[in-house]
C-alpha cells in the first residue's frame, strides 16, 4: 500500500481517471520525465506550461509554514516584552497575540489550499534517442 502525499491529483489523458499522485509520479514531474498512468498504464507527462508554474511554485509554499511560525512567535514575544515594560496592557496584549495566531491559522490554510490541485496530465512524447 502507498502513502499518498499533499493531495495533488493527476487526470490522465488516456482514460480520463483522477488519482491523487504518489510521491515518485511527483518526483517524474519535477524533474520532466514520462511515467504511467496506474489505472490504463500509457505513458504520462506534464506539458502545459501554466500548470507546470503552478506545480513549481508549490515549492515555495513548504518555507511558508516554518517562517510564519517563527513570526507568530516572534509578535507574540514582541507583546509579551512591550506588556511586561509598561507599553501595552494586558487586554491590548492578549488582543495583539490572537491576531498574531489567527493570522497564522489564515495563512496556513490559504496554503492547504494552493496545494490541492488537479493536473490534467498529457500523453508523453517520444522521445529520440
Amino acid at each position: 500500500m502507498s502513502v499518498a502525499t499533499i493531495g495533488i491529483q493527476g487526470q490522465c489523458a488516456h482514460c480520463g481517471c483522477t488519482c491523487v499522485l504518489e510521491a515518485w509520479q511527483l518526483n517524474a514531474i519535477a524533474i520532466n520525465e514520462s511515467f504511467a498512468c496506474t489505472h490504463c498504464h500509457k505513458a504520462l507527462q506534464l506539458i502545459d506550461p501554466k500548470q507546470i508554474k503552478r506545480f513549481k511554485s508549490l515549492d515555495s509554499l513548504a518555507m511558508l509554514r516554518a517562517s510564519t511560525l517563527v513570526m507568530v512567535c516572534t509578535a507574540v514575544l514582541v507583546a509579551l516584552v512591550m506588556e511586561w515594560i509598561g507599553m501595552l496592557s494586558v487586554v491590548e496584549q492578549v488582543n495583539f497575540s490572537l491576531v498574531a495566531i489567527l493570522v497564522y491559522f489564515l495563512v496556513i490554510q490559504f496554503a492547504r489550499h494552493r496545494q490541492h490541485l488537479t493536473l490534467i496530465l498529457e500523453a508523453a512524447k517520444a522521445h529520440a534517442d
